[in-house]
């Protein structure tokens, strides 16, 4: 892995009340990738347009927060609130100092594993699902089944991933693209929309 995941670019927010403002990448985190800029305005373009650019009674789970650039991508936007849950000190220690010095009312911050913290949510319940996992360590599979009970009526999920998106067929995809190697999407439980 290359010293600088971000080949030396720094990262920054893109829009809303935390705009420009950068994010601190932790060196040497195994597969950290923060999600490019251009990336994270397309997704939010999407999500802007299909929820009427109406953030404030949304709640967002970042389930592999890494640099945090998709949460506190949301936090910008207004989210009404935002999960984010990583398991790697030096990523938590930069994820909370970013949280403290925007002063992020709205953002919470969870060590530990993602299937672990996803066995032990019961009633929570979010608007959209942010999937950024490592690279080839199979996470996908694993994390499909335990969706479907903490979504909303109407949650979205948004992923990235090494490979071509192929989700279960209870999950319908409603945008998708491809940056460089990055495959992203963002879909829906299929099964929710009846």
């Amino acid at each position: 892995m290359k010293k600088n995941p971000t080949g030396n670019k720094p990262i920054r927010i893109v829009a809303g009340q935390y705009r420009r403002t950068p994010i601190s990448v932790p060196e040497d985190v195994p597969g950290l990738r923060p999600t490019p800029d251009r990336v994270r305005e397309t997704l939010f373009n999407w999500l802007t347009h299909l929820w009427a650019g109406n953030y404030s009674d949304k709640q967002i789970l970042d389930l592999f927060a890494g640099s945090g650039a998709l949460g506190f991508e949301a936090a910008s936007r207004g989210a009404g609130h935002v999960q984010m849950v990583e398991q790697d000190r030096r990523a938590l220690a930069a994820l909370r100092a970013l949280r403290d010095k925007l002063q992020a009312q709205s953002v919470r911050i969870h060590a530990g594993d993602a299937l672990q913290v996803l066995a032990r949510m019961d009633a929570s319940r979010f608007d959209l699902v942010l999937l950024d996992p490592p690279f080839n360590q199979d996470w996908l599979p694993r994390l499909w089944p335990q969706l479907p009970g903490i979504l909303t009526e109407d949650g979205l999920v948004y992923v990235e991933s090494e490979a071509p998106l192929s989700p279960p067929p209870e999950f319908e995809v409603i945008r998708q693209d491809k940056a460089g190697a990055v495959h992203y999407g963002l879909m829906q439980f299929a099964a929710l929309r009846k």
